[in-house]
């Protein structure tokens, strides 16, 4: 009977001291996580601009960081900058409540202003007129593009050049045909 007591208490403690293990690995584990979604808030509201989710509730420092760290591969292939701004103007108060399309409730697509960084980056931007320009060795023309036949056959893929030439074999070979038959058909017999 001692020993049935003794093993109850054994299972117990190794219960107990399980549940403990475990309450402070997950603290720990909620620990690790939530450090860094709080450590960086213009990630977060990246994270949230990629997932499609809502921009609103952030100051304006944290739209100005989320920009600044805005990855060039998510600038470029989403509107992630342009909702980023969105919802940076609309916290400032830019952007009415009732700005929407006509029945939809979606709010309208509104033109983003260009920031005084970028409107600097496209004033420094060269203008090039109609003049050739010497690039290297060579003389480029803008707006003339120099192709040559040897050139527009060097670029094609080979399955293409093989099916290009099969098909001209073909109606080389009907026009030949075509051309026999007329020949005998004018032939007095």
């Amino acid at each position: 009977m001692r020993s049935a007591r003794h093993q109850i208490r054994q299972i117990r403690a190794r219960r107990a001291s399980c549940w403990g293990r475990l309450g402070i690995t997950t603290a720990l584990a909620l620990l690790v996580t939530a450090a860094p979604a709080g450590a960086d808030v213009g990630a977060t509201i990246i994270n949230r601009c990629t997932h499609g989710q809502s921009l609103s509730g952030f100051s304006q420092q944290a739209y100005r960081r989320a920009l600044q760290e805005l990855p060039t591969d998510v600038e470029e292939y989403s509107d992630c900058a342009s909702m980023i701004r969105r919802a940076q103007l609309a916290a400032a108060g830019g952007a009415s409540s009732r700005s929407g399309s006509a029945g939809t409730g979606a709010p309208a697509p509104t033109p983003t202003p260009l920031t005084p960084a970028e409107r600097n980056a496209i004033s420094r931007l060269p203008r090039t007129g109609a003049s050739p320009l010497r690039v290297g060795n060579d003389v480029v023309h803008p707006g003339v593009v120099h192709a040559n036949i040897s050139s527009a056959f060097s670029s094609l893929p080979s399955p293409l050049l093989a099916i290009l030439a099969l098909t001209l074999a073909c109606a080389l070979a009907f026009g030949g045909r075509a051309l026999r038959d007329r020949v005998r058909a004018r032939r007095p017999s």
